[in-house]
């Protein structure tokens, strides 16, 4: 008896002290991702949008005249989506580039036919490209020889090489002029800015001896002078010849000269949009014309009686 007892009181001396059982509660494995998808994007668009601005303006320099001055935008004729180029601006054009920037820049993308049918008739691009020589062979005794210029010839370049060119202009290396709208911000506003943009240097900026002050070049010193002056070209169809005249009728050459497609790329596009459009219509009217009856048919059902 007196053993029993002992045995019921030690188990109750060692109950207080087990340790009580934990039971494990484990996450859903169901996705986060699935049950609120709106959520997901937002807060990845946020991360992303804030870790691309960041690294966008992390080297952004303190001094924005070291990026240049941003150009305006100007309305011009062929920005509409429905716009075409001022043909008559691009041969003006064509002849401030001849005249004046010919001298230092070339235009290594565009052959004497480019200009066939755009600025000038065939008869003119062949008398200009016969103006020039170009070095062709080898004929039967293996020689080179010079021959008159071809309309399949490029046009030709100012300087033999690129040292001649770093020569001629104290070591700075004019650009080709091809496709300079697209390769600088702002396209041919940036041209135009440019070439208008001459002025003084402000008070406490040093410009060095044989550069030139302008506001809209990177790091507002710029080792091209002004070139464009009132009358400096005497315009064939006599457009009064100003600074300003100039400067749109050669950034409008320079944009064909980037994008001599550009006309025919709009009147393609204007082509597939009335295509498509009609393409469309037609679509949406046979899926009527073959789902309406089925759609709109009424099924009745009379149980037997």
């Amino acid at each position: 008896m007196f053993s029993r007892l002992a045995t019921q009181s030690a188990k109750r001396s060692v109950h207080p002290f087990v340790k009580p059982t934990v039971q494990a509660r484990f996450a859903s494995t169901k996705s986060a991702i699935s049950s609120n998808p709106m959520q997901f994007g937002l807060v990845t668009a946020a991360i992303v949008g804030t870790t691309a601005t960041a690294y966008m303006y992390a080297d952004a320099s303190a001094n924005m005249a070291d990026e240049g001055l941003h150009a305006p935008h100007y309305p011009w004729p062929h920005s509409g989506p429905l716009s075409t180029f001022d043909h008559a601006a691009i041969r003006r054009g064509y002849q401030v580039y001849r005249e004046v920037c010919s001298a230092c820049h070339s235009l290594d993308r565009i052959a004497w036919r480019n200009l066939v049918g755009v600025s000038h008739t065939e008869a003119e691009a062949k008398a200009m490209a016969e103006e020039f020589e170009y070095q062709d062979g080898p004929d039967d005794k293996g020689e080179m020889f010079a021959r008159p210029g071809k309309l399949s010839d490029y046009m030709p370049q100012p300087y033999a090489n690129e040292e001649a060119a770093r020569a001629a202009n104290a070591g700075a290396l004019p650009p080709d002029l091809s496709l300079i709208t697209k390769a600088r911000h702002g396209g041919e506003d940036y041209v135009f800015s440019l070439l208008t943009g001459y002025v003084d240097a402000p008070g406490g900026i040093e410009v060095r001896e044989g550069l030139n002050y302008n506001p809209y070049f990177p790091g507002g010193a710029i080792a091209m002078a002004r070139v464009l002056f009132d009358g400096v070209v005497e315009y064939e169809d006599g457009t009064p010849a100003t600074t300003s005249q100039m400067a749109k009728d050669v950034s409008t050459f320079l944009a064909w000269a980037a994008e001599p497609e550009h006309d025919d790329r709009k009147k393609m596009g204007m082509k597939a949009v009335i295509i498509l459009t009609g393409l469309t219509a037609m679509s949406i009217w046979l899926k009527r014309f073959k789902w309406a009856p089925i759609k709109s048919r009424k099924i009745v059902y009379n149980p037997p009686k």
